[in-house]
């Protein structure tokens, strides 16, 4: 009898994903004690499993190797960076995963952030709580020039929908999408020239090594005094010290991030800036995106590969 685990805390609790996996499997586990699984807890959950659904939880060469009888993994959410891909392949452990699942939720919240920071919309919702009422002037959304980088699957639809309110589109990513820039009239570049030339620049990106610290300093500085940077991508790609001088000086007109380096963040001196948006980690928290991704993650337990085919991927 094949043995599922569970350990998502937020798969567990959702009445539709929990019923679709018991109608396709007899004997599953959930976490319903809602506890967060690492290192010896994560072992003991899911010890004695032939399968196993997690998100958040880190897969590492450490506890894989400890769970022998564990055989395939279904990714519930589209980060890969929680998973030790080479090792899980080495130890003849299959992953199913898909990617882009929740690509219109992200696209939505990084066009909510776009318009929220461009019309001042958190200082105005500040002023008017405090009793003060006075008007903010902003910028349309509309005709901005817009910088992508990484045009997978989020970074696609982004750019679709920006075309509606007749942004330029520019974008920048190690492989070449020739056919979809020409298609949708989007202009690749380089990242240097693309921080330089955009008002708002958004990240969608994979954290990996190649990625980490994509924008440290002398990159951010790049970027023009009334621009605004967006990361709903992966924590990590960003120097925060580094965004959050700028920002104070004015040296940057406004970020808005859904992901920090260490989570939940720490530097409150950086959340409490008024021309800082910080946001829980919600990017797929969309009820539409979860069901989504949840599906994909059973139909992963099937439907599972090496892990290696989904080396560089993720989002």
């Amino acid at each position: 009898m094949t043995r599922v685990a569970v350990a998502s805390r937020s798969f567990s609790r959702h009445p539709v994903l929990r019923a679709e996996m018991q109608e396709r499997y007899d004997n599953v586990t959930f976490n319903d004690a809602g506890l967060s699984l690492a290192g010896d807890a994560l072992v003991d959950f899911l010890a004695g499993h032939d399968r196993a659904i997690t998100a958040l939880e880190r897969l590492d060469e450490t506890v894989l190797s400890r769970l022998p009888e564990l055989k395939v993994v279904g990714k519930y959410g589209v980060g890969l960076d929680m998973i030790d891909l080479p090792a899980m392949s080495r130890l003849g452990k299959k992953l199913g995963w898909t990617g882009g699942v929740n690509r219109r939720s992200v696209s939505e919240l990084v066009i909510s952030a776009a318009i929220a920071l461009l019309r001042h919309v958190p200082q105005g919702n500040a002023l008017v709580r405090g009793g003060q009422w006075r008007q903010l002037m902003g910028r349309q959304l509309s005709e901005r020039t817009v910088g992508i980088v990484g045009c997978g699957h989020v970074g696609k639809d982004l750019a679709v929908l920006l075309k509606a309110f007749g942004c330029r589109v520019l974008a920048h990513d190690l492989k070449n999408f020739p056919d979809f820039y020409a298609a949708h009239g989007i202009e690749p570049m380089g990242l240097d020239e693309l921080l330089a030339a955009s008002d708002i620049v958004t990240l969608h990106l994979p954290l990996d090594s190649s990625t980490r610290d994509i924008l440290p300093a002398g990159r951010l500085a790049l970027m023009r005094s009334d621009a605004i940077l967006i990361n709903m991508a992966r924590g990590g790609l960003v120097d925060e010290a580094a965004l959050k001088a700028m920002l104070a000086d004015g040296r940057l007109a406004g970020a808005a991030f859904d992901v920090f380096a260490e989570e939940p963040p720490t530097d409150l001196d950086l959340l409490r800036l008024p021309n800082m948006l910080a946001l829980p980690h919600i990017g797929g928290s969309a009820e539409e995106a979860v069901l989504a991704m949840g599906r994909a993650a059973i139909a992963g337990l099937d439907n599972a590969r090496d892990p290696l085919d989904f080396k560089g991927q993720g989002g």
